[in-house]
């Protein structure tokens, strides 16, 4: 049994400890509640501006009620809240930050293990590599998919589906009544994405990874079952603090391509690539986007759920869910990979596979046999790009097109819709400054809407280019966080309306064919942007961001060579108490 790090604040019996443990007692919390037993972080960060999370009251109950089980001492705790929805510019921009509260806060209170409740996009991220930091054991809840609404008959996406009807709207295909229509259907309970958005793809990796409970991933936000799993995941947390067993020995390369190769079965979202590059980092571990493509290659799409498929996040959970496809993907898995349970990832599959062969295809029958999300790099993209190949037209994975240039988002919205506007079908759509620096913070812009003018003559879909990032929902041929991006002086910056742009997939690459002295000198006269930021947390983000192959962290704050995961806080040694 390890040595419980909370007895440093609680066990001594000298000024420090007596005040620790008065501090306690004043909430209600006896000195039997206290004894020698494993004290529980339980990080919440429900909000109600957070429409996803807005059930994690219930779930933490849920999980102290584990906690209490087991012989633990729970303390609930807050974090800031993501949401994607609400928060402008993008969640991205504060997904550091978030990480930084969880470790910080991990680092400096008395918990002997944690539990990480965590649903809308970038908190999973976020209190993952906020614990990896820390380095104190933990175990992550997440939300669980949403209710499908239902709009004329049909079980809707909360995000594929309304890109979908969004383009019918704009080309005049349905009316503004049945867009309000939309609407009000559209989000019909608490949870996350229903579809493989981020939310669902971060939560299957999770699980992958080793560090939430076998089966918990897709159940769906509303189910009786997740709560049931938040209480086994508050125990089991408790063992985790008894055991010492820390997210660095789980968190391990192997890990690592094992959750890579089920983003890749997922046909997950492109945001997973840069999350998983910034946990790698956290935790010393050698991870390059070209790996993704190694593992992308031999890795078939076995699960059909839009934007990939047909199905939804629920429907996955029925078939079997993390565990099935676990099953089908065992000659590619290291299936030795050890779990939050203490055992190997091998105990957490499910005997026999999927449920259901056509929401999760069998192994020797997959969907695509191409890997869904493909690693491009070329003149345009030197440090790479890459493409959800299995949400885009097989028609464009070859293509070569003269560009339609928009120098920001703001001159996007203001002349995509332009009747003058000079672009076909054939045109390529290339943004700007939608990068880490340049957004700030990555947005999801990379969706270029297609011009108005060529949707109502049916045009469905273009290829699209920019260093941006976008929804795990969406769908298209849609070539994302370019490298260097344009505000960093990355070609993209000296990219001009005409120039022929050349994407081929099947080689990888995507050029901007013109004379390479012709861009060295257009990148030469390309004028140095003013910061967006001049102070606050804009600024030390903009100071320290790094580029989208390397995870878009703070450069300070990926894990050294010579640095120790577990870190105390100061004073705790010497029972210091803060203002004596």
């Amino acid at each position: 049994m390890a040595s419980l790090r909370s007895q440093r604040w609680f066990g001594p019996c000298d000024v420090a400890g007596l005040m620790h443990r008065a501090c306690l007692k004043s909430e209600g919390i006896s000195q039997d509640a206290l004894g020698n037993r494993p004290v529980v972080g339980i990080c919440n960060p429900w909000s109600e501006v957070v429409n996803c999370n807005l059930h994690f009251r219930a779930l933490a109950q849920s999980v102290k009620r584990g906690v209490l089980q087991a012989g633990g001492l729970p303390l609930e705790f807050p974090t800031i809240a993501l949401g994607e929805y609400l928060m402008k510019p993008t969640t991205m921009l504060y997904r550091n930050l978030m990480a930084m509260d969880v470790e910080e806060s991990i680092r400096a209170y008395p918990f002997d293990a944690v539990v990480l409740l965590a649903g809308c996009d970038k908190t999973i991220p976020a209190e993952l590599m906020g614990a990896a930091s820390a380095g104190t054991p933990a175990i992550m809840v997440t939300a669980g998919p949403a209710e499908a609404a239902v709009f004329r008959g049909r079980l809707l996406g909360a995000g594929t589906d309304l890109w979908r009807y969004t383009d019918d709207f704009r080309a005049g295909r349905i009316t503004e009544q049945e867009y309000r229509e939309l609407e009000a259907a559209m989000v019909p309970s608490t949870g996350h994405c229903n579809e493989m958005g981020t939310a669902s793809t971060m939560s299957a990796l999770v699980e992958s990874l080793g560090m939430s409970l076998p089966g918990s991933a897709a159940v769906p936000a509303v189910n009786g079952q997740r709560y049931a799993m938040a209480e086994a995941s508050g125990r089991h947390a408790v063992a985790l603090a008894n055991e010492g067993l820390r997210p660095s020995q789980i968190l391990t390369a192997a890990a690592f391509d094992n959750a890579i190769t089920v983003l890749m079965a997922l046909g997950g979202s492109t945001n997973a690539v840069v999350h998983l590059l910034a946990l790698a980092g956290r935790l010393g571990v050698d991870l390059r986007l070209q790996r993704f493509h190694e593992i992308s290659a031999r890795t078939p799409v076995l699960v059909n759920v839009r934007p990939s498929g047909d199905y939804l996040f629920e429907d996955f959970h029925r078939a079997g869910g993390v565990p099935a496809l676990l099953w089908e993907l065992r000659p590619l898995l290291s299936l030795d990979a050890i779990s939050v349970t203490g055992m190997t990832l091998e105990h957490g599959i499910l005997s026999g596979g999927t449920l259901n062969s056509d929401v999760i295809a069998k192994f020797d029958s997959p969907r695509e046999r191409d890997g869904a999300i493909v690693v491009l790099r070329g003149s345009l993209a030197p440090e790479g790009a890459v493409m959800k190949r299995s949400a885009a037209s097989p028609s464009l994975m070859r293509h070569r097109g003269p560009a339609v240039v928009f120098e920001d988002f703001e001159d996007l919205k203001r002349r995509f819709d332009d009747p003058d506007l000079v672009v076909d079908a054939d045109s390529v759509l290339v943004l700007k400054n939608a990068g880490p620096k340049g957004g700030p913070g990555m947005p999801e812009w990379g969706q270029l809407p297609i011009p108005q003018k060529l949707l109502k003559k049916g045009v469905r879909d273009m290829v699209r280019v920019s260093d941006g990032r976008m929804s795990g929902t969406a769908f298209g041929t849609i070539v994302l966080h370019v490298a260097p991006e344009a505000a960093v002086g990355g070609p993209l910056a000296a990219a001009r309306d005409g120039d022929p742009i050349l994407l081929d997939v099947e080689r990888g690459t995507i050029d901007i064919e013109i004379p390479a002295d012709d861009l060295r000198r257009r990148l030469l006269a390309q004028p140095v942007p003013a910061p967006k930021y001049r102070r606050g947390y804009g600024a030390l983000f903009l100071e320290h961001v790094m580029q989208a192959h390397d995870g878009c962290d703070f450069d300070f704050l990926r894990k050294r060579a010579d640095e120790p995961f577990e870190t105390e806080p100061l004073g705790v040694a010497t029972g210091w108490i803060g203002g004596w």
